[in-house]
């Protein structure tokens, strides 16, 4: 599962990017700087998972992770190939879910792709061409699906309805995730991976000044954006690289004390990109190891198990489960079980987030 960085040439991708990763993006005061995506695995900040390294204080320690991947720059015409346009778009298509990140500050040394500062405008620049392309996509699904409706096909006839309803959508500048939809309709398109279907998260990148409270960009975007099923996180980019290359963490805290800020906005964007992939966290405690490991938010345990081993799922018989918040109230797997809080979970159960588990199976 994986987040695509989106963006305009300039808006400060590349910089979030580094920011994120380990790996260092090329980043330059010129579009397509990106010629590649990039792609990082970045730790996903728990505050669970330091409790419970300090209660178990075990050999080592494993974060979640999550895959962003940092897309070229895109520039009107690119749902017809300008600039890398068909590149930008297959690599958006791979992706689960978008980063947009949106210019919201002025600087005069930072060249903008269109002459001048808007965010709004920028938004629409892309939106309307993954419109373009979703319409495409559409269209030519719509050619096959007419066919088969005239014959009377009740499926085809059900996919005809549903494809002409996103088609006026697009038609008329509304992206897919604004679409009223039922759950019926949802498996339908679902499908057909269109662009502006996938969850979205927009970041508003402004100067430091702004961190903590916005600006007047940020309040037009906001209003843009809200009959959209979307984030928004405000995050000053330029500054998050500064905290970035801080070796020490207590300069860390006082560079953010000094802004105002709790925490580096990029915990928060990964944290918020993590649920927006619907992904959640389940833990494994032991002396050897306190491990967070990834699940879809819905995974069943036996589910769960394979994410360890493919032969934990086929050989699964049952899992104990400790919700995080007993395994902390009583401070141990043995205080836990005395309590009679131990659960022992059959292959139907539901994994929440955060519950520390250990599985029994037999190969």
């Amino acid at each position: 599962m994986k987040a695509g960085i989106v963006g305009l040439p300039n808006v400060g991708k590349s910089t979030l990017f580094n920011c994120l990763s380990n790996a260092k993006a090329q980043s330059a005061n010129f579009p397509f700087c990106t010629i590649e995506p990039n792609l990082g695995v970045v730790n996903v900040p728990d505050y669970r998972l330091e409790k419970l390294e300090g209660l178990v204080k075990p050999e080592r320690v494993m974060p979640a992770t999550v895959e962003i991947v940092d897309i070229a720059g895109l520039v009107k015409g690119a749902s017809k190939g300008e600039g890398l346009g068909n590149q930008f778009l297959g690599n958006i298509r791979e992706c689960h879910a978008i980063i947009h990140v949106l210019r919201c500050f002025d600087n005069g040394n930072i060249v903008h792709v269109d002459g001048s500062v808007d965010p709004v405008r920028d938004k629409e620049t892309i939106d309307m061409e993954l419109q373009l392309k979703d319409l495409e996509t559409v269209e030519k699904r719509l050619e096959k699906v007419n066919r088969a409706a005239k014959t009377g096909d009740k499926e085809a006839q059900k996919e005809q309805a549903v494809l002409q309803k996103f088609k006026t959508a697009l038609e008329s500048g509304i992206s897919a995730r604004a679409v009223d939809v039922n759950e019926e309709e949802k498996e339908i398109i679902k499908g057909f991976q269109l662009l502006t279907a996938k969850p979205i998260l927009y970041v508003c990148n402004v100067d430091e000044a702004s961190a903590k409270e916005g600006n007047a960009y940020v309040d037009k975007v906001k209003e843009a954006v809200k009959d959209e099923d979307a984030e928004i996180i405000v995050l000053a980019v330029g500054t998050e690289a500064d905290i970035a290359e801080l070796e020490d963490y207590e300069e860390q805290q006082m560079f953010l004390q000094d802004i105002g800020l709790e925490e580096p906005g990029v915990a928060r964007l990964i944290r918020t990109a993590y649920k927006l992939l619907d992904l959640q966290t389940y833990f494994t405690a032991g002396v050897k190891e306190v491990r967070a490991w990834t699940v879809n938010v819905g995974a069943t345990a036996p589910q769960a198990a394979g994410v360890i081993h493919t032969d934990f799922e086929k050989g699964f018989i049952r899992a104990e489960v400790i919700s995080y918040e007993d395994y902390v109230t009583y401070g141990s797997e043995a205080k836990v079980k005395e309590a009679g809080k131990m659960r022992v979970e059959g292959k139907e159960y539901i994994v929440q987030d955060g519950d520390v588990m250990h599985f029994r199976f037999n190969v």
